[in-house]
């Protein structure tokens, strides 16, 4: 089965506004590993999830080093719990980093005044919908 993420936009690009911002895990070339919430967590296209890294902090750090990536989004009301895995890219200038920045919500930017943030793109290799007990593996 292909990765579609499609049926998940509506939840994960307002997971912020509802009060349930994604979580991603990391993990640094010596093997320490990093959490951090991302406000910004988006449905990129039905394959791709993508964030505005604006911290710059320990996760971007990480992703520099290793580029695995764990995100988890949990929304009772919703009833979804939403686990996905993957490999980034980091697009600090170009059209896929204008992109990530146009469909990025105000409250992000806004954080980021200076626009000195890099557009953080998820390729989504397993994605697993506990309640319904489905997973998506991405057909190589």
């Amino acid at each position: 089965m292909p990765i579609d993420l499609t049926d998940f936009a509506e939840a994960i690009d307002n997971a912020r506004a509802d009060g349930t911002p994604c979580i991603v895990a990391t993990q640094g070339s010596e093997g320490v590993p990093d959490i951090g919430i991302k406000g910004s967590m988006m449905v990129f296209d039905g394959e791709h999830l993508a964030f505005w890294e604006r911290a710059l902090g320990q996760n971007f750090t990480n992703l520099q080093a290793t580029p695995g990536i764990a995100v988890i989004y949990f929304n009772r009301e919703r009833g979804k719990l939403i686990r996905a895995f993957g490999h980034v890219e980091l697009h600090a200038e170009g059209p896929v980093r204008e992109q990530i920045m146009s469909r990025t919500i105000e409250a992000e930017l806004n954080m980021d005044p200076e626009r000195k943030g890099v557009g953080v793109l998820i390729r989504v290799d397993r994605f697993v919908e506990a309640f319904s007990r489905t997973t998506q593996l991405r057909n190589e």
